[in-house]
């Protein structure tokens, strides 16, 4: 089980040095933090894949907030190993490498949360366990979290750990949301058996559930591929008519209503989500005070 607070909703960092610069981020956060939100995620591959981009952009950022406002202990920083291409894969020489490039750049001297961004079946789950819990032993890391996943590689992570002695998996972090649900049978029951908590991220399905995207409506967006795609199944279009009618009967955004929805799902701690500028924050944190009954959840969930 996991010791973190990660409050009702965690903002999602893979923006920050893309599609927001830092001026921006610098906005977010701190009206972010300023109504109350708590729990910060990021990795060190964000975001490599913008032109010009390496990897490393969105940690500098955020430690350049954290060093400037003085607020490290006032919020939960997550990040992540493996996908970066100058620090690839999970053996224990990259992951002590790793997590001392993510501390220089987020200048802190502890992470709340690591994860493994990804599985490596390259390497043997105990090199991986044991490193991951020689941070934690070292301080430079209170918590780790497995991420993508699959349940019986997951498992067998937990079991390693356990069994030796050693402080494994706490926290995971998959693809989950209203519309996209392969977690709930692949996985979930695995977390739940495991006694370890959710954070999903894609929360919104590419700003699917925003509302946004509508039948011939045409959006400007690195993202708007993906969420038009959506589209294409009239069981989706469906879905949006229901979550403008609880959104309505509730006087909040549809945004709103999917991350309620999500966050009142079992093994969910808080659902990720990513505001590109201060305007867009309103709508996710207005789900952090929305309760669905167990009438609307049926509805949106069937």
């Amino acid at each position: 089980m996991t010791s973190l607070d990660f409050g009702p909703l965690v903002l999602g960092g893979n923006i920050f040095g893309w599609t927001s610069d830092r001026e921006e981020s610098f906005a977010v956060l701190d009206a972010f933090v300023a109504a109350g939100g708590r729990a910060i995620d990021t990795a060190d591959v964000y975001s490599a894949w913008a032109p010009g981009n390496s990897g490393g952009e969105s940690e500098t950022i955020l430690g350049e907030w954290l060093a400037s406002r003085g607020s490290r202990e006032d919020v939960v920083i997550a990040t992540k190993v493996f996908s970066l291409e100058a620090r690839p894969g999970l053996s224990a020489a990259n992951i002590r490498a790793a997590v001392d490039d993510s501390l220089r750049r987020l200048q802190t001297d502890h992470l709340d949360l690591y994860y493994a961004h990804r599985d490596d079946e390259s390497v043997e789950q105990e090199e991986t366990v044991g490193a991951f819990a020689e941070l934690v032993a070292a301080g430079k890391v209170h918590e780790l979290g497995a991420s993508n996943f699959t349940a019986g590689r997951l498992r067998s992570a937990v079991e390693i750990a356990r069994d030796a002695g050693l402080v494994g998996y706490t926290v995971v972090q998959d693809h989950y949301n209203l519309v996209e649900r392969g977690y709930e049978t692949a996985l979930r029951p695995t977390v739940e058996e495991l006694e370890l908590v959710e954070l999903p991220y894609s929360s919104l399905a590419s700003g699917f559930l925003t509302g946004k995207y509508r039948p011939g409506a045409e959006v400007e967006s690195a993202r708007a591929g993906g969420a038009a795609k959506l589209l294409e199944e009239p069981r989706n279009v469906e879905l949006l008519g229901t979550l403008d009618e609880i959104a309505a009967e509730h006087g909040v955004s549809v945004t709103a209503v999917a991350l309620a929805w999500l966050r009142q799902q079992p093994t969910v701690a808080a659902p990720i989500a990513s505001a590109r500028v201060v305007e867009q924050l309103p709508a996710l944190l207005e789900s952090a005070e929305l309760q669905l009954s167990a009438e609307e959840l049926a509805r949106l969930g069937a």
